[in-house]
């Protein structure tokens, strides 16, 4: 049991670091309870990502009923490969091939919120950078040697590492301070980290779509035990009055 704890306290937070490319994580703004961001968020997830990666534990029609979108709207904007509204949200391609292609199936994201935690999924969609060395071009800062394509580079644009000549003891040197997009994006800066907050928003939701309705259920449960609380404490008072 020692060495098992051990190996927890000090090879386990090793790992998360070198999977995580030891980039300090962005603070994701997350708000389940604002339904036009998840909306958003859905349409960026099956525009953007449905191609590659699927939601096979989520349905289109628990979806819909749950961000307020009407079953025809969703069926017409938000399901593109013939399938009914009550299905899982899948995708038609191929396991092997996208392994071929990408070197690893891509993996299924109705959970990944819950995996890697929405400020992971916040920041590496923000650090995608140039690389002409990797397969797709493109590098990420938070996943080292990323086996995916940037697919929301039409909407941010040319992200580029951007340097800084500082002076550090005494000397001029260049340090990185960043990703900068080319501006040749559909979205401005600002517009773009929006677009990421209410997909990662969507992906939070996704990963546990009874949340709110649990955390409301909680609440009651809390209430209830207070008020129980009384009765017994009053109740006990009353069993032991004569012994005291």
């Amino acid at each position: 049991m020692k060495k098992l704890m051990y190996f927890l306290v000090f090879f386990l937070p090793g790992v998360a670091m070198a999977a995580g490319g030891n980039v300090p994580l962005d603070k994701a703004p997350i708000d389940l309870t604002d339904k036009a961001s998840l909306q958003r968020g859905a349409k960026l997830f099956m525009n953007y990502c449905l191609g590659c990666h699927s939601q096979k534990y989520q349905r289109y029609s628990r979806t819909f009923e749950d961000l307020g979108i009407p079953e025809d709207l969703g069926e017409k904007y938000l399901q593109f490969t013939g399938e009914k509204v009550t299905d899982y949200i899948t995708n038609t391609m191929p396991e092997t091939g996208a392994a071929n292609w990408f070197g690893n199936p891509p993996p299924d994201l109705t959970l990944v919120a819950r995996v890697r935690g929405p400020d992971w999924i916040y920041t590496y969609l923000r650090t995608f950078y140039v690389d002409e060395s990797r397969p797709f071009g493109v590098n990420n800062k938070v996943f080292p040697d990323v086996g995916m394509p940037h697919v929301l580079q039409p909407l941010q644009g040319t992200p580029r590492e951007t340097n800084e000549e500082m002076l550090v003891d005494g000397e001029m040197v260049e340090r990185y301070v960043g990703i900068k997009s080319d501006g040749d994006g559909a979205l401005s800066p600002g517009e773009y980290d929006q677009a990421v907050g209410d997909l990662v928003n969507f992906l939070e939701y996704s990963g546990e779509p009874s949340r709110l309705e649990s955390e409301q259920i909680g609440k009651w449960v809390l209430v209830f035990i207070a008020v129980l609380f009384v009765f017994v404490f009053l109740l006990k008072k009353e069993y032991w009055r004569e012994v005291h």
